[in-house]
């Protein structure tokens, strides 16, 4: 077996344990917030950590890290990380209204409870997203670029990864209430979602990094979908009552949406491999 893919089967072996392994020291160490105890910080941090050892001491190197702002011009990069989102959720909003498989309503707070929630899930996504991007994007992605595997066998590959990583998330770290008001899933109902949704995310994200060869398009294009979602759906402005709403939610959960996003990064693949 080559190092590298040696590297990677150790990075996703670590990064489908992790989250186990801080689920059993919750049950030791009892915390007094699942998402605030010394569990969810082990599940967090382990891909990236795993990810900085075998750079430093498995022979993966630093070269393709992605720290750097990206190849220039960089701007069309990080528009298109900030437009995405938006456009994904517009996209999918208009027929998601018009079948009636969401309710829409301005919030109490109005527009200005809107860009509250939204600013305070930016500024909590921003730091959770540094270590999920720069394990996904800044190592996964350009580790199998790096071994030439076909793009949608990279896709593939990081986005199935990345879904089973939310596992003991789902079941476990992740307030009820919270589940509740963004999906009508249930955990295991949303993880079989998540395996087939977020390799069609990935997509976009995977090739903002290799297209730009910086990991910040990628983590600004995460913390932007986050944010968004959670300023619809925490606001009370947007609301799944059921039905098709699994199939047409604006929020990341969403079966359009991920085919929406999914679109947007084969757009982005063909305008970086084209003659």
């Amino acid at each position: 077996m080559k190092p590298a893919t040696r590297n990677i089967v150790i990075f996703a072996l670590i990064v489908l344990t992790c989250g186990f392994v801080g689920i059993a020291v919750d049950q030791v160490l009892v915390p007094a917030s699942r998402m605030e105890g010394l569990g969810v910080l082990i599940w967090l941090i382990s891909p990236l950590v795993a990810s900085l050892l075998l750079r430093a001491f498995g022979g993966d190197g630093w070269r393709d890290f992605g720290l750097g702002l990206g190849q220039t011009p960089y701007w069309p990069a990080y528009l298109a990380a900030m437009l995405i989102p938006f456009a994904t959720t517009l996209l999918v909003l208009g027929p998601a209204l018009g079948f009636g498989a969401v309710t829409a309503t301005l919030p109490a707070g109005g527009y200005e409870a809107l860009l509250a929630v939204f600013g305070v899930a930016f500024a909590g996504s921003a730091v959770k997203n540094l270590f999920e991007e720069f394990a996904w994007r800044g190592y996964l992605t350009p580790r199998l670029d790096a071994l030439q595997v076909r793009p949608v066998i990279g896709w593939a590959v990081t986005g199935l990864i990345w879904a089973s990583w939310h596992i003991p998330y789902y079941f476990y770290f992740l307030d009820p209430e919270t589940l509740a008001s963004q999906t009508s899933l249930s955990p295991i109902g949303l993880i079989g979602l998540a395996l087939v949704l977020l390799p069609l995310q990935s997509i976009a994200y995977s090739e903002l990094r290799l297209r730009s060869g910086s990991v910040w398009p990628a983590w600004l294009l995460h913390t932007v979908a986050n944010a968004l979602a959670a300023a619809l759906f925490l606001s009370g402005a947007v609301s799944v009552p059921g039905g098709l709403g699994v199939l047409l939610s604006p929020g990341t959960e969403g079966v359009l949406y991920s085919v929406v996003m999914g679109l947007f990064g084969l757009a982005l693949w063909r305008t970086r491999t084209r003659p």
